[in-house]
């Protein structure tokens, strides 16, 4: 397919997340150049196929030539014209298996492509589920900052209105002060990260980062309440889905059509050749008569048996490199099965602690929240001290904070544990081409 421009975000529309990966897998350049790997990969194919048939060449063939012809005592000069057009067929009537060996290698090596693009649908998939939810997650940070600030200057106003009164001392309104000037920097920072985490989630997109890109909030994802799925049935899961396992495959396979190939070196084939068509010819002697003779009709048929006996080991050397591709591709097949289980096991344990983790947070919120309105209700009655309730309003920015860290994580966690598995392939709308 053609490059596409630069993708064109509404301004005016609060995205989800399958409109995001949509727009990814149309526009990002990844896919673009995976799907051209593919297509090229079955042009490839479409060559091997053709060695199947015989080739037919129209040939034309002209000469002129002039010399001197011994005639009785005296060189008599002599000029002679050609005009031949004709057919030609050549075909390969026999190899022992040399083209479909080839055929079969093409036709693996188109699986491997193809895989390869799914693989890549795969990685975009989930990054733009990564960049997203690691958006919510600041534009979470960003309001728990807004609300600390809140909080924080309604403690720095009962502080100061206390000191106005003789209740409360200058260095208990400083403290309130820094407070509050401490949680208006984290809000500063926080706007800047969700500015950033905006730019990353448009350029996956191929959309400028200065884009106006709005969002599902987080309040409106509904999380899973616990974990319902077996580590042992997520890694057979994996190994059935996940598309690198078959490009190992495929590329194993069109080894050993490779080994097939480089045997069937070492046997003869059999070429048919033949032509006709038809041969037009003109003579001038000096002092004769000029001659024309034609369309006259010529063909000729050809069987040839070619049988390499000695190459210098070339044969030989080409058979042990296809052995040892076949080796190698195999020990890849190991490998990357080894690597799919820990990478499945691992990010089901992850996601196991992200679950316990948006428990306990939750938790540390919802305490956090109590503590503190009864901190600032008790102060400002005169019962608690301003160190209390400062220390109080932080332990709740840090409690809002970790709320929003725990719920990105638990889904981002189980988006990590689909696209270990390639759940995230598989239940995601497919297109024809991106």
């Amino acid at each position: 397919m053609e490059a596409d421009a630069h993708t064109t975000i509404d301004a005016g529309h609060i995205y989800v997340l399958p409109e995001l990966i949509d727009l990814a897998e149309r526009h990002n350049p990844a896919t673009r150049a995976a799907w051209a790997q593919a297509r090229a990969q079955a042009a490839q194919l479409g060559v091997a196929r053709s060695d199947l048939y015989p080739a037919l060449t129209a040939v034309m063939m002209t000469n002129t030539s002039r010399e001197g012809v011994l005639l009785g005592e005296a060189f008599v000069r002599q000029t002679l014209g050609l005009y031949q057009p004709m057919l030609q067929v050549n075909y390969l009537v026999l190899d022992f298996g040399s083209r479909s060996a080839q055929i079969e290698q093409a036709r693996q090596q188109l699986l491997s492509a193809n895989l390869s693009f799914n693989r890549v649908q795969l990685d975009v998939l989930f990054e733009t589920s990564r960049r997203y939810y690691r958006l919510l997650d600041t534009i979470g940070q960003r309001d728990a900052a807004q609300v600390n600030f809140d909080n924080a200057d309604t403690v720095r106003k009962a502080v100061e209105a206390r000191l106005a009164v003789g209740l409360a001392t200058l260095p208990d309104a400083l403290e309130a002060r820094a407070a509050a000037a401490q949680a208006d920097f984290a809000l500063q920072s926080a706007i800047g990260d969700v500015d950033v985490a905006r730019g990353d989630l448009l350029s996956l997109l191929d959309a400028s980062p200065t884009d106006k890109l709005e969002v599902q909030s987080l309040a409106e994802l509904t999380l899973p309440s616990r974990l319902d799925t077996d580590a042992e049935l997520e890694i057979k899961r994996a190994l059935a889905q996940r598309p690198e396992i078959g490009e190992e495959v495929a590329a194993r396979d069109a080894a050993r059509a490779e080994i097939r190939a480089a045997h069937s070196a070492f046997l003869p084939q059999l070429q048919f050749q033949g032509q006709g068509g038809e041969v037009r010819a003109y003579g001038q002697q000096d002092l004769l008569h000029d001659t024309y003779v034609g369309p006259a009709e010529e063909w000729n048929v050809n069987l040839n048996l070619n049988w390499t006996l000695f190459d210098g080991g070339r044969r030989i050397a080409d058979l042990a490199r296809a052995h040892a591709d076949e080796r190698r591709a195999q020990a890849n097949i190991d490998e990357t099965r080894d690597a799919v289980e820990q990478q499945v096991w691992t990010a089901y344990v992850s996601l196991r602690t992200a679950f316990s983790q948006r428990d306990a947070a939750a938790a540390l919120l919802s305490a956090s929240q109590t503590s503190y309105s009864a901190s600032l209700r008790s102060y400002q009655l005169g019962l608690r001290n301003t160190v209390d309730v400062v220390t109080a309003q932080r332990t709740l920015a840090q409690a809002l904070s970790s709320d929003v860290t725990a719920r990105t994580g638990l889904l981002t966690q189980l988006a990590n544990l689909a696209y270990r598995t390639g759940d995230l392939l598989q239940s995601a709308t497919r297109k024809a081409k991106p």
